[in-house]
């Protein structure tokens, strides 16, 4: 490993080497996993991965300084989860803040009146191409409709904790969702630098392909 002398600000670089072949091995009913090879320098490399339609979160904090959890049942970790609210981004033409939104009035029945740009993450670079956004919603109120749910959501489950409770679940491990986890540390820095780097929630989203 050569260490790096550049300098200033460390930063993710967008670099989209040249696809020499890509097609779907898999057709799921959700996400797809896909066989693409690259012209990599030097060498043709050859990879799978789940190719998905990314996601957004959604941290609600109210007047308190409360962060709303949800509770749901995630079959393949075989967990009953702690979760932030989320959903995917599989509604054609709806901006990510769009889909945010609606996922906090679909889950938790509430809508906000400021949003910013928490943090974006990419969930697992070495077997997925999923990009996901998460807001920090606050100004809180109840919407005006309240959402059916089925299957796993008919059982969801909300709590309000304080953002130091939720830090310390973190640490201790025992809570590992991870876009959970990346909410509740980033919030916690966040608010210790007095709310100091949010983001527009409109702002350009380089990590996500369909979002640059």
């Amino acid at each position: 490993m050569n260490l790096s002398r550049l300098e200033g600000p460390i930063a993710d670089e967008v670099i989209e080497y040249p696809i020499v072949s890509s097609e779907v091995v898999y057709r799921g009913r959700v996400w797809d996993v896909r066989h693409e090879v690259v012209e990599y320098p030097g060498a043709r490399i050859a990879r799978d991965f789940v190719a998905h339609t990314g996601a957004v979160g959604v941290l609600p904090m109210n007047e308190r300084g409360e962060i709303l959890l949800i509770n749901q049942f995630r079959h393949p970790s075989r967990r009953q989860d702690w979760e932030i609210v989320a959903g995917l981004l599989d509604v054609a033409g709806e901006s990510p803040l769009a889909a945010a939104q609606r996922e906090l009035a679909e889950e938790a029945d509430l809508v906000a009146g400021t949003w910013n740009t928490l943090v974006d993450i990419i969930a697992a670079p070495g077997g997925s191409d999923e990009a996901i956004r998460i807001f920090l919603a606050r100004d809180i109120a109840s919407a005006p409709v309240v959402h059916d749910r089925v299957d796993e959501e008919a059982h969801l489950i909300g709590r309000w904790v304080s953002l130091d409770e939720a830090v310390d679940a973190v640490l201790e491990r025992r809570i590992q969702n991870g876009p959970m986890c990346t909410a509740v540390l980033a919030a916690d820095a966040a608010e210790r630098r007095g709310w100091r780097g949010l983001g527009d929630p409109n702002e350009p989203w380089n990590g996500h392909p369909l979002w640059r």
